[in-house]
Formats: C-alpha cells, sequence, structure tokens
C-alpha cells in the first residue's frame, strides 16, 4: 500500500481518520483532521475505552512503517499521521477492526523526515489516544535496493532512470552492460559485448518490487549504450530507449538495422500488453550521420503517442522548425526530431533546430515534453549567447559553454519557437540546459546549470559571486500564456564546490514538487535528513527535494543513499507523478547482490550500480 499525505508533504504520524477520498493503493487517506492531543473529550457523552493505547513503530523495507500495539477494549482503530511539527494530524485509511494490532503503510520516505503517528482507540465517536510516535533520525532502513539481475563490475546500473506516472513501473538503464543478448528475456550471463547496454523494468505490487523484463536491442553491438536515455509514458506500457552511439546509417522507421557508420545513434520503442514485452518500432533520424548521437536524449508524452529525441552532434546550419536537414556546415550544432505514432504506427512529424544555430553548441542535449505532447524544450549546453533571462540577444558568442533552452510549442500538426531562455546570471561554462523538466501542463519548467558558479545557498540568494566552482545551480521557470518568466533561483543548502547541484532534476505532475541531484557532493550521511556538514565520503552525490507553495520554494528534504561510499554518483532521478515515489541511482556503487533487497555491504563489483526507492 501506497501512502499519501491529506494537507501537506512533510510531517508526523498518530493512530485516526480524514475526508475526500484520495485513491492511494491498498490505502485511501479521508480528509478529516483529528486533535491529534492525547485524551480527546468524547463528543457524545459516550464513555471512552478503556485505558490509553500504547503505539510502536518498525521500519520494513521496502518504503513501509510498521505499527503495532496490545488491544484494549474498543470498538475499533484508527491511525493517525501529522506531516510534521503544529500540522494537524488525519487519519490513515479506514477504521481498524477492534480486533487489530498492527498495520503497516507503505510512505514516501523523502517526505517523512518530521512525521508522527498517533492510534486512536475508539467507541461511536468518543476516542483515547496514544502518545505520538515520532519518526524522526536516519529512515535509511526502509529505502528499497535495487540491483540488476546480472550486476557485474562497471555496468553503471542506475545511470538512466524513468518511472511511470502512477510510480508503479520503473525503467533502469545500465549503459556499459555486456551481454550479447538481443530483444526482451535474452541470455543475461555472457560479457562478450562491452558497452552494449541493456533496460531493466521493475513493477510494484502492492509494497513489493520485483524485475519484470530484461530488454536489449534488437541489433546489439559493442559500444552502442543501449540506455543512455530512458523514457516512459504515464500508464507505463511505452518505453523508448536511446542508443546513443549504435551504427546503423538507416533512416526513419524500422530500416536496415546492420552497422555501417560511426556513432549515428538510434531509438527503439517497446511496448508492454499484460506483463509482456516486445520492441514495437526502431527509429532513426530523417538525416542520419556519423557521429550524431541520435538518442542522447528523449521523452515521451504522457499517452505515449509523441516522442521527442536529440541528436547532440547533429552538424546542419539550418535554424528553426523543417529546415534543411543535408547542410552539414554547423558541425555538432544538434537537433531534435518529433515522432508521433497513429495505432502502432510512428512516423517523423519535426526536424527541429535552434533559432541561433551555430556549431558545437550541442543543441538537443536534453529534451523535455509536456503531458500532452505539446510544449517542447531542448537544452543547448554549450550555447555561448552572454543573454540573461528569456528572449534575449541570440546573437553573439560572448560565454562559450553558459547554455542556453530554446521552448517550443505545438497546434495541430505544425510546431513553432515559442521562448529562448536563458539564466539570471549567465556565465561562460555553466552548462545551463544540462538538465530540464516540464510540469505535466508545461507551464514550469526547472533548468539545471551544474557548472554554475556561485555561493549561494537556499532560495533566491546572491547570483553575482564566483566562490564556488562548479557548486551548480536550479533555475524555475513559469509560464503564463505564451510568457515565460523566472521564479526561482534555487541552490542546494551546503553548497561546495564541484558538487554539480542540478545536473539531474525531476517535477511532479503539478510541478510543485521538485528534485535535484548534486552529483558529486560529499557528505556520507546515509538515509533521510543526515548530517549535510560531513564531507568525508567525496562525490557519494546527494538528492535535494523542494516544494512550492504559491509562488515560494523551500528545501524539504536532504536524501542520501543508505549505503553511502565515496565516488558512488548518487543522483539520477525518477518522480513519480504525484512525488509519493522517488527513485535515484547510484551508478558506481559497487555491491555484487543481485535482485531487490540484497546484501549492500558487498563492494566487490564497482562501478555495477544501484538504485533505491525513497
Amino acid at each position: 500500500m501506497r501512502l499519501v499525505p491529506c494537507p501537506t508533504l512533510l510531517g508526523l504520524l498518530v493512530l485516526a481518520a480524514c475526508p475526500a477520498d484520495v485513491d492511494v493503493g491498498e490505502l485511501s487517506i479521508t480528509a478529516t483532521e483529528a486533535s491529534g492531543s492525547q485524551g480527546t473529550t468524547p463528543t457524545t457523552g459516550e464513555a471512552p475505552p478503556d485505558g490509553q493505547p500504547v503505539l510502536e513503530w518498525d521500519l520494513s523495507p521496502i518504503k513501509q512503517f510498521s505499527f503495532s500495539w496490545t488491544p484494549i477494549v474498543a470498538g475499533h482503530y484508527q491511525l493517525m499521521e501529522s506531516p510534521g511539527p503544529g500540522e494537524p494530524y488525519v487519519q490513515v485509511g479506514e477504521d481498524l477492526a477492534a480486533d487489530a494490532t498492527q498495520v503497516a503503510v507503505t510512505v514516501p520516505l523523502h517526505t517523512r523526515l518530521n512525521a508522527s503517528y498517533v492510534l486512536r482507540a475508539c467507541n461511536g465517536m468518543a476516542c483515547t489516544e496514544s502518545e505520538p510516535v515520532q519518526v524522526s533520525g536516519s529512515l535509511a532502513e526502509a529505502i528499497g535496493y535495487v540491483k540488476a539481475s546480472n550486476p557485474d563490475a562497471g555496468d553503471t546500473f542506475g545511470a538512466i532512470l524513468a518511472i511511470s506516472g502512477d510510480g508503479d513501473t520503473l525503467a533502469v538503464a545500465a549503459i556499459a552492460e555486456s551481454s550479447s543478448a538481443t530483444g526482451v528475456g535474452g541470455d543475461q550471463a555472457s560479457n562478450s559485448l562491452p558497452g552494449a547496454g541493456a533496460v531493466y523494468v521493475y513493477t510494484r505490487a502492492g509494497a513489493t518490487w520485483s524485475q519484470q523484463a530484461y530488454i536489449k536491442a534488437s541489433n546489439t553491438d559493442p559500444e552502442d549504450q543501449f540506455g543512455a536515455s530512458v523514457a516512459l509514458s504515464h500508464d507505463g506500457d511505452t518505453l523508448a530507449v536511446g542508443a546513443s552511439l549504435e551504427d546503423s546509417l538507416a533512416v526513419g522507421i524500422d530500416g536496415d538495422q546492420g552497422n555501417h557508420a560511426y556513432n549515428p545513434g538510434a531509438v527503439y520503442v517497446f511496448q508492454r500488453t499484460g506483463e509482456s514485452w516486445s520492441q514495437q518500432a526502431y527509429v532513426k533520424a530523417s538525416n542520419a550521420d556519423e557521429s550524431d548521437q541520435f538518442g542522447i536524449a528523449l521523452a515521451l508524452s504522457g499517452d505515449g503517442n509523441t516522442l521527442a529525441v536529440g541528436a547532440f552532434g547533429e552538424g546542419s546550419s539550418a535554424a528553426g522548425v523543417g529546415g534543411d536537414q543535408n547542410d552539414e556546415s554547423a558541425s555538432e550544432s544538434g537537433a531534435a526530431y518529433v515522432f508521433t505514432r497513429s495505432g502502432s504506427t510512428w512516423s517523423q512529424q519535426a526536424y527541429i533546430k535552434a533559432s541561433n544555430t551555430v556549431a558545437h553548441a550541442y543543441f538537443g542535449v536534453e529534451i523535455a515534453l509536456d503531458a500532452s505532447g505539446d510544449t517542447l524544450a531542448v537544452g543547448s549546453w554549450f550555447e555561448a549567447s552572454n543573454a540573461t533571462g528569456v528572449d534575449g540577444d541570440q546573437g553573439n558568442s560572448a560565454a562559450p559553454g553558459a547554455g542556453a533552452v530554446y521552448v517550443y510549442t505545438r497546434a495541430g500538426e505544425t510546431w513553432s519557437h515559442q521562448a529562448y531562455v536563458k539564466a539570471s546570471n549567465t556565465s561562460p561554462g555553466d552548462w545551463f540546459g544540462d538538465s530540464i523538466a516540464l510540469s505535466d501542463d508545461g507551464k514550469t519548467m526547472a533548468v539545471g546549470a551544474p557548472n554554475e558558479d556561485s555561493n549561494a545557498t537556499g532560495i533566491d540568494g546572491d547570483q553575482a559571486n564566483d566562490a564556488a566552482i562548479d557548486a551548480g545551480a536550479i533555475y524555475v521557470f513559469r509560464r503564463t500564456a505564451d510568457t515565460w518568466a523566472q521564479e526561482a533561483y534555487v541552490k542546494s543548502s551546503n553548497l561546495r564546490p564541484g558538487d554539480l547541484f542540478g545536473a539531474d532534476a525531476q517535477l511532479s505532475a503539478d510541478g510543485n514538487v521538485m528534485a535535484v541531484a548534486g552529483l558529486l557532493e560529499d557528505s556520507r550521511a546515509t538515509g533521510v535528513g543526515g548530517d549535510q556538514a560531513d564531507d568525508l565520503a567525496p562525490d557519494a552525490g546527494a538528492v535535494y527535494v523542494f516544494r512550492r507553495a504559491g509562488a515560494a520554494w523551500s528545501q524539504q528534504a536532504y536524501v542520501k543513499a543508505p549505503n553511502t561510499h565515496a565516488d558512488n554518483r548518487f543522483g539520477t532521478i525518477a518522480l513519480s507523478a504525484d512525488a509519493s515515489t522517488m527513485a535515484v541511482g547510484a551508478f558506481l556503487e559497487s555491491s555484487h547482490s543481485a535482485g531487490v533487497g540484497g546484501d549492500q555491504t558487498d563492494l566487490s563489483a564497482p562501478g555495477a550500480g544501484a538504485v533505491y526507492l525513497y
């Protein structure tokens, strides 16, 4: 069962109830507020239950809080939760039977740092409450731990992640995996094709995760890096996988997969029917060429019927939408391609370039789509203009590597450029656009600049100094009608030079929750809410969760692995639509265990990689 908090995201837990049924799997939350004070006065004149219940709790993977109590004379029990100090208690799930002695709830751990729970023993409307049970300290024991079914040193499992909207399907890439298998469910045991890459699909039933599929390219080859990008539709039934170093010179859909060139790149689309996966399409650029790296980034619309693909090495000098694809005079300028599906048939809809195309800008290094597929954001991390804000001067090259993001919108089948977006403190080498996330409605956009240098912390600090080289930053933009404006400048709470904060960022469907990676953060803390000041695990990595109320952002949680080690690179993120499930990859983690819930202390496979569930 999965728990979504009623009024807020952070909190305390108590045993009681609430109104407005919200479907959360095996539990539902009704939002009727309870006082949360011990010894509630009966409202009916009826005598309260005999005695005061005593609530105990424990952690049990994955993401579960287990509560137990010795029964007293009562008609029923209620489990109540308070998301944080001073927050009201609300009931978790339905009333519990008079003879009940335990209950387990599955919770989003990254939102439960300060939660507390109370057990209410009730006769009619008269209830007696237990003392609150605080959920504080490390929650590391309840963090899910996921490994490949065939882990090997150097596989980089967890380098790229995607999760379905409901949070019940997770796709994990291991871009350096070496099996020679092809298609779905092949032989995982061989290691004859180094760097071929693989994708693993996991599904959740209740609180239990298990591997559903092992997926390879239909033309597996060494060093193709199948899994360089991964995306899932909202229902989890459509999966797109990029292999940016694939070598066929085919163009369009389902062409000749034979290897004829150096790294044009490809995308593979898979479809799930029931619990079975099969390849639906083999997708290539309409102007495939060597070193284009088509598939380095991709995104799917919510229904899975629109696919956007980046090819940051593409070399045309065209600008805007639908230009000349055959002019190769702007090496590594980059391009984006949009494909649409009708039934099970895919076709290319658009060929998109920057509005200020120049060589070596790497347009297409990152791609994001909103749920409808009608808003597209494309990152160009080496774009060189020194403009700031939205729609500034694109014409100069005074800030090499500053980066930019370009926003396009679709009306019917026609795409057009909507905005040219820059940081508010543009500087050379910041790589603005290295990560991009869009809310489902396309009105909130988060953009990472992992090499930004300010030593500010928190929200809207001093952007003007360069005292913390490559500390990183996130910029949040909001669209009103057709106009974009920056809403927030976001930094980590324990900023250090070289942390690369902003190397990955994800938004909830409504855009009000944002998870941001500090890929090279150094603390050796574990779990949620640990010591941020301990820098004894260089490049371990961390994730920071922020929440928006109105237009104001604040940091909600500081998240680490349960087995933090130096150089693990914890910080590739996938976030469910409601933000109740967060998966984080650490692609250089070293355990040799396989499957879900294995031994985290085995360090015999350096770089095998792992994924953690919160």
